[in-house]
């Protein structure tokens, strides 16, 4: 059976194919590299394509550099980014079977999940959203998003408190923004939204780092609910107030001593 993955080699999304892995060598340490590289190449395209929230930068306001700008702080998304991903392995091959190239289909289905957090976020701002850079069919499936988030919060009051606020942990050392806080219900809340196929492991990993910069920074949070609004009629709607996400939490902690030692280690 073929398998195929893609890595970026350059900015330029110049895209190397390396196929029949399984065909010119049945080395179990070879698909694990490759492995690690389809989940490497995934996480940088999320990270670098984003059209909405690229370049961000979490920086300390207390630890300053030479040039007076604040040390920048690693995001939730690249520390959590670190964990393995088995799954992504045999999703890449059944994309490459099909003849599908898998870092342009990560692309189209990150910016239409950048394009759904920004419509919904743009209105609860009362700001109009720029769809100028998104072709026509993102936009249709950004709509079905928002217009699922908006279909659920017709059941609840909501009052907006921070939307789309970036954050750092002074203590911790790290950065993130969170896409949602509110008085939802007169609890305070963080809203975490997913556009994917569901809810995974590593959303409540980062709804748990999410919670301690909100609560770090002074803003209390009584709850934390995930949201994964469907892009199309093949996903489905999904909802999950998390009661307890402590050992979450130090998994996230884990992630991010990992992600410092790796740092260290690249420094020399």
């Amino acid at each position: 059976m073929a398998l195929w993955f893609a890595r970026v080699v350059d900015k330029s999304a110049t895209t190397a194919v390396i196929k029949d892995v399984k065909t010119v060598c049945q080395s179990e340490a070879l698909i694990i590299f490759a492995a690690r590289i389809v989940r490497e190449n995934l996480n940088e395209r999320k990270k670098e394509m984003s059209k909405t929230k690229a370049h961000i930068r979490y920086r300390s306001t207390v630890q300053k550099l030479k040039n007076g700008n604040g040390v920048i702080f690693p995001g939730v998304t690249t520390i959590v980014g670190i964990l393995d991903k088995p799954a992504l392995l045999p999703w890449a091959n059944k994309l490459g079977l099909k003849g599908i190239e898998v870092g342009k289909y990560v692309d189209d289905k990150a910016d239409i999940g950048t394009l759904a957090h920004a419509m919904i976020t743009n209105q609860l701002l009362n700001k109009p959203t720029d769809t100028a850079d998104y072709t026509a069919n993102q936009i249709s499936k950004a709509e079905n998003a928002t217009l699922s988030y908006f279909e659920w919060e017709k059941s609840h009051k909501i009052k907006p408190l921070l939307i789309e606020q970036p954050l750092v942990s002074e203590s911790l050392e790290y950065g993130g923004i969170c896409d949602i806080f509110a008085y939802v219900d007169e609890f305070s809340e963080l809203i975490d939204l997913k556009t994917g196929s569901g809810i995974y492991q590593e959303h409540f990993i980062q709804v748990a780092a999410y919670k301690a910069l909100l609560e770090e920074n002074g803003h209390p949070v009584d709850r934390v609910r995930i949201l994964n609004i469907p892009r199309a009629e093949t996903e489905n709607f999904q909802e999950c107030i998390v009661a307890n996400l402590d050992k979450n939490f130090e998994i996230f902690k884990h992630c991010l001593a990992i992600y410092k030692l790796r740092k260290e280690i690249t420094k020399g």
